[in-house]
């Protein structure tokens, strides 16, 4: 999926795992399907999950996740990765990885969620759980920045999208995103990566919330996505008042996932179908509500 991005196979982790936790080396490992861009997933044996970044760009993620998933991990009402151990990069792997507990449960679907509005209301409550958590020497999330920042990369992808989708119609609605107030408030914490592949449900519940390596403080806002990117419209409504968002919140978050999914459309078009395949989904949602207002 990317230039600098290198091969990660269950061979390697082998070699990895049996080098730095030799307590696991009789495990068997299995790669995991994933449409995940930063990090590559096995499961190992049947209680544990290594995590390996793909590229130098996700090797921060490692000692970010492992500093902070413990403080915030007791505070959230859902299991979130429980780092159990780290690898150091050595001759065959050049970046440090983790290795966390098993959690159960499946990625939803947009467009096929089974009890959507207990899900919104959930996702809600995890959203307002994480937004309490003192925020003092809590990291800069990348994304909880004004939108203004993705003012030149979304519209560098529109011009890129021209004749796949109504450009006009998209820009008009990205524009009418960044005339939304800004946040006025302290900042808080975020997840700031709320979509279906990084959800798990259980039984029609939300289980567990997954890879906060974009985790950290500022404009709450871009947690609103998971309104578009996985919610259908019926249920919005229960996941906004679960939130609490407001309108100019509620319009940031919405125009976070336009942008969020007119990047990731053109870049992943060929290589991650799942996430293209999300992308489209969530630019024609938007449109349609957009034709209801």
């Amino acid at each position: 999926m990317h230039t600098d991005e290198i091969a990660v196979g269950a061979p390697l982790v082998q070699r990895l795992i049996a080098r730095r936790f030799p307590q696991w080396a009789a495990l068997p490992v299995r790669r995991l399907a994933s449409s995940g861009t930063e990090n590559a997933m096995f499961r190992l044996g049947g209680d544990l999950v290594v995590r390996l970044p793909r590229r130098p760009a996700a090797a921060p993620d490692v000692t970010h996740e492992q500093r902070w998933l413990p403080r915030l991990g007791p505070l959230l009402p859902v299991a979130v990765p429980e780092p159990l151990g780290t690898g150091g990069p050595d001759a065959d792997f050049p970046w440090p990885w983790s290795v966390y507990r098993w959690l159960e449960g499946r990625n939803p679907v947009a467009g096929a969620v089974a009890e959507p509005e207990l899900l919104a209301g959930q996702l809600g409550g995890f959203v307002r759980a994480l937004r309490r958590i003192d925020p003092h020497d809590g990291p800069a999330a990348a994304r909880g920045v004004p939108l203004a920042v993705r003012d030149e990369p979304t519209r560098a992808a529109l011009a890129r999208l021209t004749g796949r989708i109504d450009t006009a119609a998209v820009t008009a609605l990205w524009e009418e995103a960044l005339r939304a107030p800004a946040h006025a408030g302290p900042p808080v914490w975020a997840h700031a990566d709320l979509s279906p592949g990084n959800v798990l449900v259980d039984g029609g519940r939300l289980s567990a919330v997954i890879d906060f390596g974009t985790a950290g403080v500022g404009d709450p806002a871009v947690d609103l996505i998971v309104a578009w990117n996985l919610l259908p419209a019926t249920a919005r409504d229960a996941f906004r008042a679960a939130v609490g968002a407001g309108d100019a919140e509620w319009a940031r978050g919405r125009g976070w996932a336009l942008s969020i999914s007119l990047i990731q459309l053109p870049y992943y078009q060929d290589t991650n179908p799942a996430l293209a395949e999300n992308s489209r989904h969530v630019i024609a949602e938007i449109l349609a509500e957009a034709g209801t207002r």
